[in-house]
């Protein structure tokens, strides 16, 4: 099982460069704007993977009551999945949904 450390910290997007603020009821783990993220986590918050690879949104698939986005890894290929935030970008989550 999967272990979640709890990081919840402001940074800016490796892609698009905006500056994206901690989300406050868990832990942010890719930006709002652009939907990508970065491969830095082997479990959930630990910060441990060395890959660094910027992480693409491929896609959107049914989680629970909400969605997670897909994703594939720029560095390494290695396929993620993180669960979408509230501020999210709905534009662009309705065009990943057309993708699937």
């Amino acid at each position: 099982m999967k272990r979640f450390n709890m990081i919840d910290e402001d940074f800016i997007c490796e892609y698009c460069g905006k500056e994206v603020k901690k989300l406050k009821y868990t832990a942010r783990d890719h930006c709002p704007f652009c939907l990508f993220s970065k491969h830095v986590d082997i479990n959930p918050g630990d910060r441990r993977n060395l890959c660094k690879g910027l992480l693409q949104p491929i896609g959107i698939e049914k989680y629970k009551d909400t969605f997670k986005i897909l994703y594939h890894c720029n560095n390494c290929g290695k396929e993620h999945k993180n669960v979408m935030a509230l501020d999210d970008n709905v534009d662009l989550i309705i065009e990943l949904s057309k993708l699937n």
